[in-house]
């Protein structure tokens, strides 16, 4: 039965894992989505300016180009007021002067068009993939659901169907303290996760009327204004890893391979935590489970 529960409890991980991921992939599309259509306004904005220089371009053309170069010469040499010959030889250098300015500006503006453009177009396929990844991890987490459905199924019905003798033997598997024997807490942290016990398990369930084991860790620290991952791979991988003669009050330690399991240390070797589907939030030796690490946040 406990190989049962710890399958469905490192399944019931997973499930919070794939669901952190969904969150971030979304926040993602989110994201992507709006740079591609920033980056088509932009395209758009740029666009309209380049048909502005393009059409600039044109109408300086046709005025330094209506009069043939050769005519335009004999005209201003035989004018016979120098001053006309002037302003007239002024007026073409002006033509060309503003025709290449008006090339160059439409060359920039071509160029910063096709650049957008490149830019925009990345934007939409990353938004399309990122969106194509959501859709498969959001199948992927209905598979897992299913099966988590599955073994939650088997192990309530095992342990439902268990006579009271043998229910007593399954809350007591890990030599649960109480009493006396607790030591004494005063606040933060481990006072918030202490308050929790005799309180059900849930799979998934962070409280306030039931809890799994990551669940438990989560609302001790919320309730003291500390934000920590959700489940009990990220939970021992997020804070500072202490050894285990070192261990303080609210470290959180890893239980079984894979780190599918987490309590809070109290103090004078005990752990307090949420361990399998009709078992109540209990205290416990630290050593009861095979430890993979500790941390501290």
């Amino acid at each position: 039965m406990e190989e049962i529960s710890h399958e469905a409890t490192a399944k019931a991980e997973e499930i919070k894992g794939l669901e952190d991921k969904i969150a971030a992939s979304e926040s993602k599309v989110d994201d992507a989505s709006k740079r591609a259509a920033d980056a088509k306004r932009e395209l758009a904005d740029i666009q309209t300016v380049s048909d502005a220089k393009r059409k600039n371009v044109g109408d300086i053309a046709q005025s330094r180009y209506r009069i043939p170069k050769s005519e335009a010469i004999l005209t201003t040499l035989d004018s016979g007021n120098p001053q006309e010959a002037i302003d007239r030889s002024a007026y073409l250098g002006a033509l060309t002067r503003k025709s290449q300015q008006a090339l160059s500006d439409l060359e920039n503006a071509n160029r910063a068009a096709a650049e957008k453009s490149n830019s925009a177009n990345i934007a939409v396929a990353e938004a399309h993939h990122v969106r194509n990844e959501l859709q498969n991890q959001r199948k992927k987490l209905e598979r897992e659901r299913e099966d988590l459905d599955r073994k939650v199924e088997d192990i309530e019905a095992r342990v439902d169907a268990l006579s009271e003798e043998d229910r007593q033997r399954w809350i007591t598997k890990d030599n649960p303290v109480s009493g006396a024997d607790l030591p004494g807490v005063d606040s933060g942290v481990v006072a918030a996760a202490m308050a929790q016990l005799g309180k059900p398990y849930g799979w998934g369930s962070a409280g306030p009327d039931a809890f799994d084991c990551s669940g438990l860790m989560v609302w001790a620290y919320a309730q003291n204004g500390i934000g920590i991952p959700r489940t009990s791979q990220a939970q021992l991988a997020g804070g500072t890893p202490v050894s285990l003669d070192a261990l303080q009050p609210g470290d959180i330690i890893g239980y079984y391979p894979g780190v599918t399991h987490v309590g809070m240390y109290i103090g004078d070797g005990m752990v307090v935590h949420s361990s399998d589907y009709g078992i109540p939030v209990q205290v416990v030796p630290a050593n009861s489970m095979p430890i993979q690490g500790a941390v501290r946040y």
